[in-house]
């Protein structure tokens, strides 16, 4: 009978006819692994790499169309502000211009209406002193004419 010390001791002792089998089996699965699944095995390792490879290329032809796209982003925004600011100064201009224009069509109106004025108050003026010239002629006559028949 055997007991359990010898049934486990066939693992710790060598056995140069198991180690022939093992290394002889081990060979024939390493030769038909290398001709077999080795060369799948490297085949699906390339194509990865290749496609990895290729997905770098195509991220870094992205990166560099979309800072191709920023600069041109920038330069247009660069020149919407200076556009912007040749459309505000040109307002501000046309602004002074129409007010220096409305100051002074302002001002001849007013020098118009001060003469026009002026004319008016003259007018009225040489009236008044020609109805008031009638007047104390009138009253010149009338006490004339009074003081003649009180005399006469």
């Amino acid at each position: 009978m055997l007991t359990t010390a010898s049934s486990g001791s066939f693992l710790i002792s060598p056995n140069v006819g198991l180690m022939i089998w093992t290394l002889i089996l081990f060979g024939l699965s390493m030769v038909v692994l290398w001709k077999l699944a080795f060369p799948r095995i490297s085949e699906a390792l390339d194509r990865r790499q290749k496609a990895i490879e290729d997905s770098i290329e195509a991220a870094e032809r992205t990166r560099k169309e979309a800072d191709d796209l920023l600069d041109e982003y920038r330069e247009r925004l660069r020149e919407a502000r200076g556009q912007a600011e040749e459309i505000v100064q040109r307002a501000r201009q046309a602004a002074e211009v129409h007010e220096r224009d409305a100051t002074v069509e302002a001002q001849a109106r007013r020098e118009q209406m001060m003469e026009q004025t002026r004319r008016e108050i003259e007018s009225e003026t040489r009236r008044a002193i020609d109805e008031i010239r009638r007047e104390v002629a009138d009253l010149t006559v009338m006490a004339t004419e009074k003081m003649t028949r009180k005399t006469l």
